[in-house]
């Protein structure tokens, strides 16, 4: 048959004159009519592409009309089939054929309240270049060898979650990766790179290996709209710009126009990781799209967004838009997504940004939903407890907002802001410092933050991230920078060890920036989202040049999973903590570290924080003690250094003593 004309959006009355405001489809989408018609159940939206035939289904419950195209090419040339589709029940279009059409390209001419668009599929699992049109696939050809095989490690006794962005990676040539491979997913199945290929001192995987991180956190992978798939390779963004929420970033393919590459090799990446000892969590952004003309809007005009009551369309994300996620078929939608990255693409875990624009409901679903398929606890999931601005949340929802902590499940996080703007200084008012670089009155925050904030609406530190720096404002080494700008490198290089020390000696689920345990810079830009990639990128050479603070990392990671007491994630976690004693500077506290056993040889903890400019005596209790961590040596705790009475703390650091147990309550295995 004929495909219809390809001007599209033509119609001689005007736009305004035919659709229904946006408070109007609101009012609309509000009333039991829709409803109780057109909320469909089922789970088969979008394609299905097997050996036995291929089948399409839209959920558009407006449309008056919809046409299928099929295209050979994913970004070029004109449909070389096209036939409408039938409607079904609950606002859902249907066509299907015999014909496996894996690798064939699609996407959908509708007609709606009188005006005709083009629209690709929403539900997609695979797209062409920059996301324009879907994909129709069978996933089966898209598994890299031995994909069946494939496990996430063991988890860990804590978990140590590193931020990383897939381009910054791999980008800067120091690092050693095939130049065909520079800021792909590819750079992740390179398991051997060293700097400069001198095949003497490691990075990429092998670093993160023995850097001693248990979760690798990749920064926005799926189809984003901000940087051109078809542009040079020096684009760059961070990626919160969603098009194709259930589609790989093609960007970071070595072939993003076809569409089978870029999830082939997303599988690579992750089997990789997993094969070398790492949990995999991607971060995911369901709160907005990259744009108001999305898929959604085109398909079902304005049921995926908030609109205010006065018709004002809601923007708490400050990005133009915000998804309704408090919605049936909304909610769904993002529901059925983290499901299909789970069981597509292995996925261990979810960061949720902006947490707050999502409703509670919605997020302690996802919670049971992941619970039930792979056990309590089991795929991490955590986000950002704010919001830009205020939301047009509907019906009652209650949004995730930290307010509302206790309201969700206690296996959901929050990142703490509190602890992070206690330990180095508000984030947002880039001169104002904190504990570490001098400010006072943050005694007692350091100490909440140390028992993960109970008692302020937290049920337990699994609620809790503890962290300094993200992705998102000044780095660690930039904020010390500018808070402290007197200070030179070394007495800098000493603060960030006493920032890591302190939130690494802190109840609650440990998280950090890629190369803060090199004191990465950008130069002192707060938000780096679109810079130039030779600012953002990893730089090898400097994680070698500063090879010092690095082994401080490494060493506080590794005691870090010898301490039960800090790592409890039970509600009873704060427990463990007492003997507070507090002065302007000075910070001290106990720990309950039981039970000693084979990963853990000291029974109680004593952990001081010094941020004065002076040594100050520290006391220690009875019994055999050891120094396991000073302010610059973090392996202490493996060459067993008595701690004795009368000792002092340096200046501007952290001090960590643990005693020893009886010897009869330890096993052989401590001392190997």
């Amino acid at each position: 048959m004929n495909c219809p004309s390809q001007i599209l959006a033509s119609n001689s009355k005007g736009k305004a004159d035919i659709m229904k405001t946006a408070l109007e489809w609101k009012k609309y989408y509000s009333s039991p009519e829709f409803r109780n018609n057109y909320i469909y159940s089922g789970n088969d939206l979008g394609v299905s592409c097997t050996d036995s035939g291929t089948s399409f289904k839209l959920w558009s419950p407006s449309a008056d009309s919809v046409t299928l195209n099929l295209y050979r090419d994913g970004n070029r040339g004109k449909a070389f089939f096209c036939v409408p589709l039938k409607r079904e029940e609950a606002g859902v279009w249907h066509w299907s054929t015999a014909e496996r059409l894996h690798g064939v390209y699609y996407d959908y001419i509708l007609e709606i309240e009188g005006e005709t668009v083009r629209s690709a599929d929403p539900w997609a699992k695979a797209c062409g270049l920059n996301g324009q049109r879907s994909m129709a696939v069978n996933l089966e050809l898209t598994d890299p060898e031995g994909w069946d095989m494939d496990r996430a490690p063991e988890k860990p006794r804590e978990q140590i979650i590193y931020e990383l962005h897939v381009k910054e990676f791999s980008w800067d040539a120091s690092g050693g990766f095939p130049e065909k491979y520079r800021g792909k997913y590819k750079a992740f199945t390179c398991t051997d790179t060293t700097l400069n290929n001198d095949g003497i001192h490691p990075t990429g995987i092998r670093y993160l290996k023995d850097l001693g991180v248990t979760h690798v956190q990749i920064m926005p992978a799926y189809d984003y709209g901000s940087v051109n798939e078809a542009g040079k390779d020096t684009e760059f963004n961070w990626g919160y710009d969603p098009v194709n929420y259930n589609v790989p970033e093609g960007s970071y393919s070595t072939d993003p126009e076809h569409g089978e590459v870029r999830i082939m090799e997303m599988k690579e990446m992750i089997q990789s990781l997993h094969a070398h000892g790492f949990r995999v969590i991607m971060d995911v952004v369901y709160n907005h799209t990259y744009s108001l003309d999305s898929w959604f809007q085109r398909t079902a005009p304005w049921y995926f967004y908030r609109v205010f009551d006065d018709g004002r369309i809601s923007n708490g994300s400050a990005c133009g838009n915000d998804v309704a996620s408090e919605r049936e078929m909304c909610a769904e939608y993002i529901l059925e997504s983290v499901l299909y990255w789970t069981e597509e693409y292995h996925i261990d875990g979810f960061r949720f940004d902006l947490m707050g624009l999502l409703d509670v409901d919605l997020m302690n679903r996802i919670r049971r939903a992941l619970d039930d398929r792979y056990g309590k606890g089991e795929k991490l999931i955590f986000g950002e407890p704010w919001a830009a601005a205020e939301t047009a949340m509907e019906g009652g929802a209650v949004p995730a907002l930290k307010k509302n902590i206790a309201l969700l499940d206690e296996n959901i996080g929050m990142f703490c802001d509190d602890t992070r703007d206690a330990v180095k200084g508000s984030a947002l008012k880039i001169k104002r410092p904190g504990f570490v670089n001098g400010a006072p009155g943050k005694e007692a925050d350091i100490i909440q933050s140390a028992r993960a904030w109970k008692g302020t609406g937290v049920k337990a530190p699994s609620q809790i991230i503890t962290y300094v720096s993200a992705h998102d404002n000044q780095t660690l080494w930039d904020k010390l920078a500018e808070t402290m700008p007197g200070a030179g490198a070394e007495e800098r290089m000493r603060l960030n060890r006493m920032a890591a020390a302190v939130y690494m000696t802190c109840q609650g689920t440990l998280f950090f920036l890629s190369g803060e345990e090199f004191a990465r810079t950008k130069n002192g830009m707060e938000d780096s989202y679109n810079a130039p990639i030779a600012l953002n990128r990893l730089d090898w050479e400097q994680a070698w040049k500063n090879r010092d603070l690095v082994e401080y990392y490494r060493g506080l990671i590794a005691l870090r999973l010898r301490l039960p007491g800090l790592c409890d994630k039970s509600a009873d976690a704060a427990g463990r903590i007492g003997n507070e004693q507090k002065s302007e500077g000075l910070i001290s506290f106990t720990v309950d570290n039981q039970p000693a056993g084979e990963y853990n040889k000291w029974d109680y903890l004593k952990i001081i924080y010094n941020s004065s400019g002076a040594a100050r005596s520290v006391v220690v209790g009875e019994g055999e003690w050891e120094i396991l961590c000073s302010g610059e040596d973090s392996w202490l705790w493996k060459k067993h250094v008595p701690a004795k009475k009368g000792m002092m703390i340096e200046p501007r650091s952290v001090l960590v003593l643990g005693r020893l147990a009886e010897r009869e309550e330890r096993t052989e295995k401590i001392w190997a």
